[in-house]
């Protein structure tokens, strides 16, 4: 780490002159006291946690219980995604699409440079250089982030592969994701994130959440990586990774997408029930996923993180206790609620519910308040090294081939357990109608179904009927495609109650796709696609009646009809650019219901 005052860039850490130019023209706008450096090593994570406890920007948590991990309240107005201030900014509003908030280039440097003008006086830039993606990687991007958030350097230094040796992968190149960021006085009158696909540009301003503040995630990771992997021919999704290892020691990797807080993570880390000895889940990626055309023909996947930003309510031992281990050392918790012995809690985890906490706006809280003690977006920030069922192959720069991409929403009616799409046109019309009942993990209000196409909606850089064409055409490139399936874990019957249990067992659901990924069993062909006969699918064991999870694949005629008339809506929604081959879809559907 090296700093200097902002007469200069500080000594750096990199000789690259599109970098120093770059950082130059930063310092000139914010005005910053510092520059900092960031090179990624422990000595300086230790400096800069031991200076955010100064400040009070993070709180030291029972060290015996839970070493190396630490508390953070963020401003309440300040708790998650804000897309209504998420800005796709390129040259015409047609490339943005429909479905992004778009602003010009130009009008977005001009709004954000006076909010940026002198923005860090008084305060420490610190120059965060990171790769998304194993080192060596084809498939890595490097990008560099101003900040002046030590708790965005030392998350960035869990989710990225933070530090010197991503200056190193950049030697003179000026292909980087430039990356601005202040909080400001984190006043949602204030904030904005804009990313210009054009520029590899991204400058977020007045708040320090997550996905609005590291900018390695959703900003690279998936907006401005969505956008490269349609100009370059690769795929960036908002998919887990998983590597499901059968008994013979052979290996299927799976892709997933779920939307924010539908059992993604829970789904990445799962563990097989006794009934599945001798089977392993191995753990590639939870949230992003970035796929390329390799030369075998296979479609190959990394996890461009280095972490896991988890959901914290709901995680316990029952729902993921591969996640209770990962999170149980080198942790940043944020907004959870702290007991008084320096634990922390959320709503859902293990044991009984403490008489007295301390919550997570830092308030008093007794047992039985009406208000939750934890926030429902609260999150834990791990490094992905804790995980005991990583995968040996999380690092490989070639990646992981995938047999199967699954879609999944939160449905409590309609849409079945599990269903496989006839050929990949069906799926990607699956994945294109994907609706899920919006969580916290978003402002706005809760549980109201919204159409999430492959759980991208929020994160596609670009509009989105052409990033429908980018998956239709992939075909192209892949001789060996991938299987695709549709999901639903939250199916309820009609008191109110889940069909399925959901969780570890969700391993019986997984292992039908992977045996039809690989053609060795059957299915039953369904108006909307393939399905499970009880005797492929195996439900020994179980405590879930044969019945319940009849009802949960069962296909309600009348119901999809009104499915597919607010399909209509959002199709029509997209007409400008929407593929003739989804809409030809959805019509065939029509057809094959109207036969009943």
């Amino acid at each position: 780490m090296s700093s200097a005052l902002a007469t200069g860039i500080g000594t750096p850490l990199s000789r690259n002159a599109h970098l120093l130019s770059w950082i130059e023209e930063c310092v000139r706008l914010t005005k910053p006291d510092r520059v900092v450096w960031c090179d990624g090593s422990a000595a300086e994570k230790d400096a800069l946690t031991r200076e955010a406890v100064r400040l009070g920007i993070l709180i030291p948590l029972n060290q015996k219980k839970l070493p190396g991990c630490y508390l953070h309240r963020s401003n309440p107005n300040d708790v998650a995604r804000t897309e209504q201030l998420t800005f796709i900014c390129t040259r015409t509003v047609k490339e943005a699409g429909p479905t992004n908030n778009w602003m010009s280039p130009e009008d977005a440097y001009q709004k954000l440079g006076r909010l940026f003008d002198g923005s860090m006086s008084g305060r420490t830039l610190y120059v965060v250089p990171y790769v998304m993606g194993p080192f060596g990687s084809p498939m890595a991007k490097i990008g560099v982030e101003l900040t002046d958030s030590i708790y965005v350097v030392l998350n960035m230094g869990i989710m990225t592969r933070m530090g010197q040796g991503a200056l190193d992968a950049l030697g003179g190149s000026s292909d980087f994701n430039r990356g601005l960021h202040c909080t400001l006085d984190v006043n949602p009158d204030r904030r904005f994130i804009c990313h210009f696909p054009e520029d590899n540009t991204v400058w977020s301003i007045g708040s320090g959440y997550g996905g609005n503040a590291l900018l390695g995630k959703k900003c690279l990771a998936l907006r401005i990586g969505s956008y490269l992997g349609r100009r370059e021919g690769w795929m960036a999704e908002h998919m887990m990774i998983v590597g499901v290892e059968d008994p013979n020691g052979e290996t299927t990797y799976v892709a997933a997408a779920f939307p924010s807080a539908c059992g993604k993570t829970n789904f990445a880390m799962l563990i097989p029930p006794k009934r599945f000895h001798g089977w392993k889940v191995w753990t590639v990626g939870d949230d992003i996923c970035w796929m390329r055309p390799g030369p075998d023909g296979r479609l190959w996947a990394i996890n461009p993180e280095a972490g896991y930003f988890g959901v914290a309510p709901g995680t316990n031992q029952a729902t993921n206790p591969t996640a209770m281990r990962t999170i149980s050392k080198d942790t940043i918790y944020t907004n959870v609620a702290m007991t008084p012995d320096g634990d922390v809690w959320w709503e859902g985890k293990d044991g009984e519910v403490p008489e007295e906490l301390v919550d997570w706006q830092g308030r008093p809280w007794k047992k039985g308040s009406p208000e939750k003690a934890a926030h429902a977006n609260s999150r834990f920030t791990s490094p992905m090294t804790n995980n005991p069922n990583l995968s040996p192959h999380v690092n490989d720069p070639e990646g992981v081939p995938i047999a199967a991409i699954v879609f999944g929403g939160r449905r409590s009616t309609t849409v079945p357990l599990v269903v496989q799409a006839f050929n990949w046109v069906h799926g990607v019309y699956m994945g294109a109608t994907l609706g899920s009942e919006t969580t916290a993990a978003t402002t706005g209000k809760v549980g109201v179904v919204r159409r999430d196409p492959m759980a991208m909606l929020p994160f596609c850089g670009y509009d989105m009927g052409t990033y429908f064409d980018h998956w239709l055409d992939m075909p192209k490139s892949i001789r060996d495609l991938p299987k695709l399936f549709q999901v639903n874990w939250f199916r309820r019957g009609d008191d109110g109650r889940f069909l399925w249990p959901g969780f570890g067992e969700n391993m019986r659901v997984l292992k039908w796709i992977i045996d039809r990924a690989h053609r060795r069993t059957g299915g039953w062909e369904t108006a909307l696609g393939w399905v499970p006969h009880q005797a492929e699918f195996d439900l020994s064991g179980m405590s879930v009646s044969l019945e319940d999870v009849d009802e949960a694949e069962s296909i309600d005629i009348e119901a999809w009809k009104v499915e597919l008339a607010d399909q209509e809506e959002f199709f029509t929604k997209l007409a400008a650019t929407m593929p003739r081959e989804l809409v030809l879809q959805r019509e065939l559907l029509m057809a094959r219901l109207d036969r009943g």
